[in-house]
């Protein structure tokens, strides 16, 4: 067993930043040129599906453009060296990920890879393009959507995640803001249980005092780094 027992990785939009895709909360991010409540909402996409696929078919041709960084396959790394599990929970709704080789990676807020039915809840896996007039394959339904959790929507798995966080001996947090909830209490929630927490960022997250340690720097500087430590030590 390693010598955190169980590790618990929480990424977000930083981690992915320097593979160019953009993230939502920095002064030039996605949100900044788009309404959230007309891309990503279910409010907005009853409003006009056509300009939801719109967004989401150039956020998956951005995606399907990237590749992962230095960060990624240093987790994918930490995965398969670690002596014991390493599960990477990601608001991300990129592959870029399991990409690098992570076989563990939880996507709490869906994929830009997935499409799901409205109608019957089926899930496959999306075309480049989707359109309004797209008929489910299990029902036949025009009520397509992309299997993305919109805000007012809650995170996928967190039943799951909540149970992981009880037994962590470690919790990391990646590239992420602090703004968002419920993950940015994922952090209280691990270190009630026990275990050791650290943030990894940019600049100090809106939790930053949550944390017992953090190092702030390049998510593909600072990551790797960190990786090797923990690998030489178990």
């Amino acid at each position: 067993m390693g010598r955190f027992g169980d590790i618990v990785i929480l990424t977000g939009a930083g981690i992915s930043a320097e593979s160019g895709l953009g993230t939502f909360r920095d002064r030039d991010g996605l949100w900044t040129k788009y309404d959230l409540n007309e891309v990503a909402t279910p409010e907005g996409f009853a409003r006009n599906p056509d300009l939801v696929h719109e967004f989401y078919n150039a956020r998956r041709a951005n995606c399907a453009a990237a590749a992962p960084n230095a960060a990624h396959e240093a987790l994918a790394r930490l995965e398969a060296g670690y002596q014991g599990k390493v599960l990477i929970v990601t608001q991300n709704v990129d592959d870029l990920h399991e990409r690098a080789g992570s076989r563990h990676v939880w996507h709490m807020h869906g994929q830009l890879n997935r499409a799901l039915c409205a109608a019957c809840g089926h899930r496959w896996d999306a075309p480049d393009r989707m359109r309004p007039r797209d008929p489910c394959p299990a029902c036949g339904t025009t009520a397509t959507r992309p299997d993305v959790v919109w805000f007012g929507e809650m995170p996928y798995l967190m039943e799951a995640i909540h149970q992981r966080l009880q037994t962590a001996g470690l919790f990391v947090a990646i590239g992420t803001s602090g703004n968002v909830y419920p993950a940015a209490d994922f952090v209280r929630n691990a270190a009630a249980c026990g275990a050791e927490t650290l943030e990894i960022n940019l600049e100090p997250s809106a939790v930053i005092s949550d944390f017992d340690t953090a190092r702030h720097g390049k998510a593909t500087d600072i990551v790797p780094a960190w990786v090797g430590e923990i690998l030489k030590t178990t």
